[in-house]
């Protein structure tokens, strides 16, 4: 009766032996050596992380124990994407979001996770999202309710008011009383959002330095927050250990949230040399997450999906100029990750965005890395993501061919494990046999 009762609980009994799951598949990739190794033998407990690698053939199994066989495919670490927005709809532009309820925009986080983890995303970094929508998915997809790959969500993203993080859309009649949820002016303001958005789930801070694309009434290299102000929010998340992103288009706002002490820069589209420079030589890292893909998107689908001209212009203006400064700032030596922006190109484009990387200057290995072990060093979790490594989570891509001679072998993503498990296994709670 007792053994029955654990089994049901979840809990170890004792004696028992852990089920084991042995991953193999001809080869895998060796990010951190950037080389592969053949033959490999995966051994993953039942915790979801790696607990030996070696090659051959698994050894006899119990009958816990599971072997998934890839013969004849590449293993690569699961994919990082450090800038993604799940719960916003690509095909739903300018005034044309009004039409739906605010709870609308949460429910289609949902679908958008599973399908970035189907594409090979085992992790994203939600940058900033209305209703704390990201910290909710979080939750519901650790405890099984539905499925997705692993989040580092922010709350809502901090900005200055009339900025890009604020509401530009609408006029003063239709404004609620007092500042939007984020928004602050000044240092102490600044300092109490932060802390606010981590009280209440964010594990990055998000926090919007100069204008933006999307919104209305800013421009895209319009510094929008005081040095010291940028520094102020630095400082109090890393007092309270999380870290902070900077959405920064123009050359003084990339500088600003640079000297600031900011993690990541999101966009740096207009980067200038000094900004280079400076991103390239600080002490404590910063990282440029640059979403050289999505205009591909947005200017062949952003006026059917009803984005203003106001906003495709802007996003005319920097797109080259962006992509052009990509390759400037690898060939400078500034430390990159990926990042998309999906949200404003839907997941099925994201992938393409590895090629993209290859055209300005990336080989294919740089690429892999930026979404690999880059994206896990930029988010300070390296001992669970970015490698396929003992202790390691089992987060892995099934892919055919050879990706560090074609890029494009990540765009066809065979299957995808997460902790150990086959994504195509994984059943929601709602839909498990109780």
């Amino acid at each position: 009766m007792r053994f029955a009762i654990l089994l049901a609980l979840g809990a170890a009994v004792p004696g028992a032996a852990a089920a084991d799951t042995y991953i193999t598949a001809d080869r895998y990739l060796d990010v951190e050596r950037g080389r592969y190794v053949e033959r490999p033998l995966i051994r993953v407990g039942d915790d979801g992380r790696i607990r030996s690698i070696g090659t051959g053939e698994p050894p006899p199994l119990s009958r816990e124990d599971r072997h998934i066989d890839h013969a004849g495919k590449t293993l690569l670490p699961g994919f990082i994407d450090m800038h993604v927005h799940l719960d916003r709809p690509a095909n739903i532009g300018g005034y044309r979001g009004y039409q739906y309820t605010d709870s609308f925009w949460p429910i289609t986080a949902v679908p958008a996770g599973e399908a970035m983890l189907k594409l090979g995303f085992t992790t994203v970094r939600q940058v900033g999202s209305t209703q704390r929508a990201a910290i909710g998915l979080k939750q519901a997809i650790e405890d099984g309710y539905v499925v997705g790959p692993r989040i580092v969500p922010a709350g809502y993203s901090l900005g200055a008011t009339g900025g890009h993080c604020d509401s530009t859309f609408l006029p003063p009649s239709l404004e609620k009383d007092g500042k939007e949820e984020g928004i602050g002016d000044g240092v102490d303001e600044l300092r109490y959002q932060v802390r606010r958005q981590r009280k209440f789930g964010a594990e990055v801070i998000k926090v919007c330095a100069t204008g933006g694309v999307f919104s209305m009434n800013t421009e895209p290299g319009q510094p929008q927050l005081s040095e010291e102000e940028l520094r102020a929010i630095a400082d109090e998340a890393h007092q309270w250990g999380v870290r902070a992103a900077a959405h920064a288009h123009g050359a003084e706002g990339i500088k600003r949230a640079i000297r600031a002490g900011i993690d990541t820069i999101e966009h740096a589209s207009l980067v200038d040399d000094e900004g280079i420079r400076l991103a390239a030589s600080r002490a404590r890292p910063v990282w440029f997450s640059m979403d050289i893909r999505n205009t591909d998107y947005t200017q062949s689908e952003g006026r059917k999906n009803g984005v203003l001209e106001v906003n495709l212009r802007k996003d005319r203006d920097i797109a080259q100029a962006q992509r052009d400064n990509f390759r400037k700032a690898h060939e400078a030596g500034v430390r990159m990750v990926f990042g998309s922006d999906v949200g404003v190109m839907p997941p099925s484009w994201v992938p393409g965005q590895f090629s993209v990387m290859t055209e300005y200057g990336m080989t294919p290995l740089e690429a892999i890395r930026a979404a690999t072990l880059n994206g896990a060093e930029a988010l300070g979790r390296s001992a669970d993501v970015g490698t396929i490594k003992v202790g390691r989570y089992a987060d892995m891509v099934v892919v055919a061919g050879d990706p560090l001679r074609d890029i494009k072998a990540v765009e066809n993503v065979e299957a995808v494990i997460k902790g150990g498990t086959p994504v195509e296994e994984m059943v929601p709670w709602a839909l498990q046999r109780q």
